[in-house]
């Protein structure tokens, strides 16, 4: 009997095409349940979710380093954008930058920052 050497290698070939794709899409799914699990754990829905984290527990440093690092420089001493640490601003120019924004330097509304977040920040900033 002859047998062709090529089915088997064509058998193993699909096999594993298949379950490549298995394991992706098993992947995909559990990576987007997580995300939502995550979600979920951290405060809720998304509308109206950021008014009610504003309630005391704002950390601006953790604000600060998301928002501001990139352009301020790590340390806030200055980098693209000029320096924050120890800004010599008064409070009401400091507020009126972050909202409207400066040059390409995008503003942050109420949504995006509370008020009585904003003054943390600028604590923060004046302290540094």
């Amino acid at each position: 009997m002859n047998r062709n050497p090529v089915i088997p290698f064509i058998l193993i070939i699909f096999l594993g095409i298949g379950l490549v794709f298995l394991l992706s899409s098993q992947g995909a799914t559990s990576d987007q349940d997580e995300e939502e699990q995550a979600s979920s754990e951290e405060g809720g829905s998304e509308e109206g979710g950021e008014e009610g984290a504003s309630s005391g527990d704002f950390d601006a440093e953790g604000f600060a380093r998301d928002n501001c690092a990139s352009c301020h420089g790590q340390d806030f001493s200055g980098g693209m954008g000029p320096a924050l640490a120890g800004t010599s601003l008064a409070e009401e120019e400091f507020t009126t930058v972050v909202r409207e924004g400066r040059g390409q330097m995008p503003s942050f509304s109420q949504d995006q920052i509370a008020d009585e977040d904003l003054t943390a920040l600028y604590e923060f900033m004046a302290g540094q």
